[in-house]
């Protein structure tokens, strides 16, 4: 046992082993990483809005820890579209979903995909695609 005269000369903490079981605990949430884009395709839709399928991966580890939406931007950094995911992917990853009638302002040329998750926030690997030109005339 550590006596308090033997801590304060040697800077041992009581209560260091539970500061490090602490530390422990929350590691995993830190190890996950943050959601990239991995994949963007773009398909013009008859009304003149546009389809976004978007795959990203990410390490779910369940509700405390998952990607939760991806954003569709314009190079002034407007979001012009949003797809929540609404449940971690633990098992399917890399995973797509699609996200239908995004309304382009005119001269849209590229947008960026961003990924987002419930620990990280933004950061991951983001996508700037061009729109293809049939799909903007």
């Amino acid at each position: 046992m550590t006596s308090p005269h033997h801590a304060a000369r040697h800077g041992v903490r009581a209560g260091g082993a539970g500061a490090f079981m602490l530390a422990l605990t929350f590691a995993p949430a830190v190890l996950a990483g943050e959601a990239d884009i991995v994949d963007v395709r773009v398909v013009a839709e008859p009304a003149g809005t546009y389809r976004f399928e978007v795959t990203l991966t990410h390490s779910d580890e369940g509700w405390e820890h998952y990607a939760d939406r991806w954003d569709v931007l314009d190079d002034a950094g407007n979001v012009l579209g949003s797809r929540k995911l609404m449940h971690p992917h633990v098992n399917e990853q890399p995973f797509t979903r699609s996200l239908p009638g995004v309304s382009l302002p005119n001269g849209v040329a590229h947008v960026t995909i961003r990924a987002h998750d419930t620990v990280h926030g933004y950061g991951g690997k983001e996508m700037r695609i061009s729109i293809p030109r049939q799909a903007r005339e």
